[in-house]
């Protein structure tokens, strides 16, 4: 059987991790404060924790490796601020107003098809985070992990100010393509690896459309973390059961991308 494995590390970008100086991604490596503006505004629990094992697969020979972005417009559908808060409460007899937008990560907004307005779903709104060239869209920077540099190439995402798209594939819509189908079907990829950020969410869709789209499509644990850890074992089970599979790092699956340099 043909193998040709293609790693994805998902949106491992600065908006999805706690601040550098709070916590080192190696042990025993000082925190490096690279840049003044604060980042962080949905910091996954210990994402940092990832950046280790990231570094050890992209040492692996995978035939290709892409990095995904998300890559969002100030306007995006998803980010709580770009709502009103319908069912605000009126001012209080003190003059406090109050709060004019609803609050993130238990908020849902309808998104409506651009040019289908029967076709609707719910997403969950969050702060304000990877705008386009901002110090927080940029892959997480750290000099060890040097990712940018460890890639053959770089997807955005999330372009679409209309659209939620958690996929590095296309929203549910496909009304925004990334052309990352189009990428691993042009390198005739047959196997997908993929790690990143968060695993509940933007990992998940990733892999769900990876297997959908007809490859074996895997997650290795070490290398994501959730955003809702308490959820996380709910969600595993849904990803097994669309097909997806579960691996370690330092299972048999990621062993047999290692001995690909042997077999030339």
């Amino acid at each position: 059987m043909t193998f040709k494995p293609a790693l994805l590390v998902v949106d491992l970008q600065e908006d999805f991790c706690p601040p550098a100086s709070s916590a080192p991604s190696f042990p025993c490596t000082p925190p490096i404060q690279l840049h003044d503006t604060p980042t962080g505004s949905l910091a996954v629990p210990d994402a940092r924790a990832i950046t280790a094992p990231v570094s050890r697969l992209l040492s692996l020979p995978f035939p290709l490796k892409l990095a995904t972005r998300d890559w969002h417009p100030p306007s995006h559908i998803s980010f709580a601020p770009n709502h009103h808060h319908q069912n605000a409460p009126p001012s209080s007899s003190e003059g406090e107003e109050a709060a004019p937008h609803p609050p993130p990560f238990t908020s849902t907004a309808t998104v409506t098809h651009p040019s289908d307005p029967s076709l609707t779903y719910e997403t969950t709104l969050w702060p304000v985070h990877c705008v386009a060239d901002t110090p927080g869209a940029q892959l997480v920077q750290d000099p060890h992990l040097n990712l940018a540099a460890r890639v053959d190439g770089i997807i955005d995402k999330g372009r679409d100010p209309r659209v939620e798209m958690y996929s590095a594939f296309y929203d549910p819509f496909r009304v925004e393509d990334s052309g990352l189908a189009a990428r691993l079907r042009d390198a005739r990829v047959t196997h997908v690896y993929v790690v990143g950020l968060a695993a509940d969410f933007c990992v998940r869709a990733t892999a769900e459309h990876a297997a959908e789209e007809g490859y074996t499509a895997y997650i290795v644990e070490e290398g994501t973390r959730p955003v809702m850890p308490d959820k996380w074992p709910a969600c595993r089970d849904e990803l097994v059961a669309k097909g997806v599979k579960m691996v370690s790092i330092d299972g048999d699956e990621v062993k047999r991308v290692a001995q690909l340099d042997t077999a030339k």
